[in-house]
């Protein structure tokens, strides 16, 4: 009979080991968080560890509650490969539709790198009402097509920045150079993807043009471009004192070593992918002081009137051992997460209409600042951390560290020019 009761015991024991030490969520059905993203790209290998850090969080913490019960997120990835030069849209749709049709996903999150891809995945996940949370994708006609037909495409959102926010930030770092140092001409090299043509045509209509800029040339480049001397050479043949680059592949760093060992006498001040992160200053061979580089959102970048920017990216390093690289997609990921359980549990529903309708109405304080949704779904940025996301402006100083120089509400230090450039003026 002891011998009985003593097992009993054991069994009870190991019972509680295996069941009561784990939050109820775990042993629950999980929700299916469906990822799909360019994996061979920074961005995407960041962005999807950021909403790992966040599952993880949410899950040891209980979960997420839904219909009176604790259920767990559980992230389903696939390398749609979507940034690749060649990899048509047709390949990112089957993706979106396996992580939904064989994997179950009630949410698509972070959603396609390219723009391109995302505004086509939009009928895939409004043909079966499963939400998306877009984290890279930054094209404005996303937000033109919810306003346009909000029936059928109202199950996107964006949590990151977009193009037209970008502009603003680079507006205004221009805007400084103009007044400070008096330089005004310019010349443009994008990326000839979707994202990075329109944010040159509008800096050039929307920025340039009314702020009496003179664009002295302008150049595109397919992915996958490693050789960008011949621009740089016309920039400085035709007086360019500013040159704005627009890239998000891993190919254009090369650009900046180029800019430094042809001595191009002009400010570097826009986006280059590799150039947002910290390991830039060893990768570069120290070689990258005054150059000024576009952080799409806080949080990828510590800040510190901002603590939970300076949490997340903590918290990011201390789980992986290495800090975020990435100026792009990391911290929205993060955060978007946040926003789903939110949102999930203020409709107390995994239903995709009732999910929508409720992200329309969730507003949070994040790593990327206060979160809110537009009406066209698009995440209000602007130059308050107090009342919306923000993105930065920061420059490489000579010490190898970086320091956020826009917006004022943000900035640590001011704009300097690089060694051996001059005023204007």
């Amino acid at each position: 009979m002891k011998r009985g009761i003593l097992i009993f015991s054991v069994l009870a024991f190991l019972a509680v080991g295996l069941f009561g030490g784990i939050p109820a969520a775990r042993a629950a059905k999980p929700i299916i968080l469906g990822v799909p993203t360019s994996l061979g790209f920074l961005e995407g290998k960041e962005g999807l560890k950021a909403v790992n850090l966040a599952v993880d969080e949410i899950n040891k913490a209980g979960g997420v509650k839904v219909g009176g019960k604790m259920r767990p997120f559980k992230v389903i990835a696939i390398d749609a490969r979507g940034a690749e030069p060649g990899v048509p849209v047709s390949e990112v749709i089957k993706a979106h539709k396996k992580l939904i049709l064989e994997d179950h996903a009630k949410f698509i999150v972070f959603g396609s790198f390219r723009s391109e891809a995302a505004i086509a995945c939009m009928d895939v996940v409004g043909k079966y009402k499963v939400p998306m949370l877009l984290g890279t994708a930054m094209s404005p006609v996303m937000q033109k097509k919810v306003m346009k037909n909000y029936k059928k495409y109202k199950y996107t959102f964006r949590v990151c920045l977009n193009a037209v926010y970008l502009i603003k930030y680079l507006a205004g770092t221009m805007a400084y150079l103009n007044k400070q140092f008096g330089f005004n001409k310019v010349f443009i090299m994008n990326q000839d993807v979707a994202w990075a043509r329109k944010t040159g045509d509008l800096m050039v209509k929307l920025v340039f043009k009314k702020m009496g800029w003179q664009v002295v040339g302008r150049q595109a480049y397919p992915t996958g471009s490693s050789d960008f001397s011949s621009s740089l050479m016309k920039a400085k043949a035709k007086g360019a004192q500013v040159i704005l680059p627009i890239f998000d592949m891993p190919q254009s760093g090369i650009l900046v070593k180029q800019w430094k060992s042809m001595k191009i006498p002009a400010v570097m001040a826009g986006f280059i992918s590799p150039l947002a992160g910290p390991s830039a200053w060893k990768v570069f061979d120290h070689k990258i002081s005054g150059a000024i580089n576009a952080i799409f959102e806080i949080g990828n970048i510590p800040c510190a009137k901002v603590p939970k920017s300076v949490e997340f990216f903590n918290k990011y390093k201390a789980k992986y051992g290495k800090p975020i690289e990435a100026g792009h997609a990391p911290a929205p990921g993060y955060d978007m997460v946040y926003l789903l359980k939110k949102a999930i549990e203020k409709a107390n529903s995994l239903d995709g209409d009732k999910v929508v309708a409720a992200l329309e109405k969730v507003e949070m304080d994040g790593a990327i600042g206060h979160i809110k949704f537009g009406k066209d779904h698009q995440v209000i940025y602007g130059t308050d951390p107090a009342k919306t996301a923000m993105g930065c402006m920061i420059q490489w100083r000579k010490d190898g560290t970086r320091q956020i120089v826009f917006p004022p509400s943000l900035a640590e230090g001011k704009i300097e020019l690089p060694e051996g450039l001059k005023p204007a003026k």
